[in-house]
């Protein structure tokens, strides 16, 4: 693997989720410009080709066909019944939007770092204000697909990390260009950890000279209550080549303002040489504040084998001394730390590049020595994903703990842009010991504190007719149609996710096990779909994509074309078909976790 590739992380205590839809980048380097519907390549991810009308515009870099999910996933948000529709049994998924409201943020330093029990509690700086956004009813996220913010376009904040500042969680990552390089990090807030309003983007490539070409990775984001500032880390590179290895800083004083950039540097650079160049390598970094509101900083050093921890200076800018070398020649990244009752939680990846592996972590009563050996969690690929943060959700109720991960798309080749979020709920079997399952849901309470996962199917419900998709007469034939009909608690309109580990599912049917197929591989419009065995087929292959207000639109890898209801008709049993983009309601789908 690459040192490219190697060298992509910078986690600290704040976290990251991201979300998908389809963009129209209208062939511009900048993420946010718009365009026409994407045009899209045998690799799934979506690209500009102007002049047909836009599907939802990303404020990323160039935007995203290309979601995925590991075991099963789909979109994220919250939504009521369509008037007129039948009601499906079970919850909707899908990105609710946020209306009215405003608020000025105040009150309340932020929680730094994911320390444990952190709440937010003084006379810090506030946010910058704006409007709030009242928020829908608590539905589960579900894992492996980008989520929409509350625009409707793709939340990216990839490799990031969150703070809480008063009733908002605050999420900041990275948002590429189509080329990886850096354009900004992007800022959103949330109160319930669902409904995510998009603040703007916090540092940009304009910010400064050092910034433009750059790469800026794994920015979390901490508040230093004795200088009231805020203040980022971050992973630089000069954005050719991965050879520079630095830490960068930034500040604002408001959590979603603009930060001034401080400029990059190598650790300890004055005493020591890593590989040829002053000071020590940083690459995959994290961040953490302690009960003492000391600061450490630790990243991945010695082409990424050693763990450095450093304290940092008061004022948070820069490192005051090595603290401690963890886990030398350990090959770790990814780095997350985190503290709950007393206990210190070191949670890492292995080194493999984009590519997931198996999670470790280790624990300790001390930031400097007496750690663990580390122990394996979750399982052998980390649901393929990776991490970057672990949250504390406190509330009423107590404080539960949420690993978020990220989902890289260039595990299969795809952009940055394109990658997706795993969010698990940690459990703690001992004080010394943690564990996570698979859930392709997960449920968050943010007021009480409470975080649950579970593993369901869905039911997709037309955004057009309010009839549910499900195989003709519940046959379980090779061949036998896909309809629409009026929702209900029939196991053939119920529909399991099975990841493929490159960025699509299979759609199965619970009644017959068998997946949604694109017959003889067509490419053309109007074709018909039925249900199959599953053959690991491309036009078996399917992208479930977020285009906001509760729904998902549905794309075939082999023929880049959109399941519809035939004509966008109304009528019970109407066909299913393949056609390409034209963000008709006929294409839009919303899920529905199935009893």
């Amino acid at each position: 693997m690459s040192r490219m590739q190697l060298a992509r992380s910078c986690s600290v205590l704040c976290w990251s989720l991201c979300t998908v839809g389809i963009a129209g980048c209208g062939g511009s380097d900048d993420p946010s410009a718009t365009g026409g519907a994407p045009s899209v390549g045998t690799s799934g991810a979506a690209s500009a080709s102007g002049g047909a009308a836009g599907l939802s515009s990303t404020h990323a870099g160039g935007a995203s066909g290309a979601a995925v999910g590991s075991g099963g996933a789909a979109s994220g948000g919250t939504t009521t019944a369509q008037a007129g529709s039948s009601a499906a049994a079970g919850s909707t998924v899908g990105g609710g939007s946020s209306n009215g409201g405003s608020s000025n943020g105040a009150g309340g330093r932020a929680s730094a770092g994911g320390a444990a029990g952190s709440a937010s509690a003084g006379t810090g700086p506030v946010s910058s204000g704006g409007s709030a956004g009242a928020l829908g009813p608590t539905v589960p996220l579900v894992n492996g697909i980008q989520w929409a913010d509350t625009t409707g376009k793709p939340i990216q904040a990839h490799g990031g990390g969150m703070i809480k500042v008063a009733e908002y969680y605050y999420w900041f990552g990275e948002n590429r260009n189509a080329n990886g390089s850096f354009y900004a990090v992007s800022s959103y807030r949330s109160k319930d950890l669902r409904n995510w309003e998009f603040r703007k983007d916090v540092l940009r490539s304009t910010s400064h000279a050092e910034l433009s070409p750059a790469n800026i990775e794994r920015p979390k984001i901490v508040y230093n209550e004795s200088t009231n500032k805020y203040v980022m880390w971050m992973h630089w590179e000069n954005g050719s080549n991965y050879g520079e290895a630095r830490a960068a800083v930034a500040t604002s004083s408001t959590v979603d303002g603009d930060y001034a950039y401080q400029g990059s540097f190598r650790p300890l650079v004055a005493d020591v040489m890593d590989h040829g160049k002053p000071g020590y390598m940083s690459r995959d970094c994290g961040l953490f504040v302690d009960d003492d509101q000391k600061a450490y900083f630790i990243s991945a050093t010695n082409e990424n084998y050693d763990l450095n921890l450093y304290l940092l200076t008061p004022d948070y800018l820069k490192v005051d001394k090595l603290a401690a070398v963890l886990f030398k020649g350990g090959h770790r990244e990814a780095p997350v730390l985190f503290k709950r009752s007393g206990t210190y939680f070191l949670l890492t990846s292995g080194a493999t590049g984009w590519d997931p592996n198996q999670a470790s972590y280790a624990t300790s009563s001390s930031l400097t020595s007496g750690w663990s050996a580390l122990k394996n969690v979750g399982d052998g690929n980390t649901f393929y994903s990776q991490s970057t943060y672990v949250l504390p959700v406190q509330g009423s109720a107590g404080t539960a703990y949420l690993y978020l991960g990220d989902r890289w798309a260039g595990a299969w080749g795809g952009r940055v842009n394109d990658s997706t979020y795993i969010w698990q709920p940690i459990t703690f079997p001992s004080a010394t010991s943690m564990s996570m399952s698979w859930n392709n849901t997960v449920s968050i309470d943010a007021a009480a504190g409470s975080v649950s996962g579970a593993t369901r199917n869905f039911q997709f419900v037309n955004a057009k007719s309010g009839k549910a998709l499900e195989v003709q007469g519940a046959s379980s034939a090779d061949g036998a149609s896909l309809v629409q009909n009026p929702a209900s608690n029939a196991t053939n309109q119920q529909w399991g996710l099975k990841y493929d580990g490159a960025g699509y599912f299979r759609i199965t049917n619970v009644a017959s096990s068998k997946v949604i197929d694109v017959p003889d591989e067509s490419t053309a419009d109007g074709v018909k779909l039925k249900q199959w065995k599953n053959t690991d087929g491309d036009n078996q292959a399917w992208l479930l994509i977020d285009v906001g207000g509760g729904y998902v639109q549905i794309r075939n890898k082999h023929s880049n074309k959109f399941v519809a209801v035939v004509g966008g008709a109304s009528d019970d049993a109407a066909a299913i078909e393949q056609r390409a983009a034209s963000n008709g309601d006929e294409q839009r789908w919303r899920m529905v976790i199935s009893p």
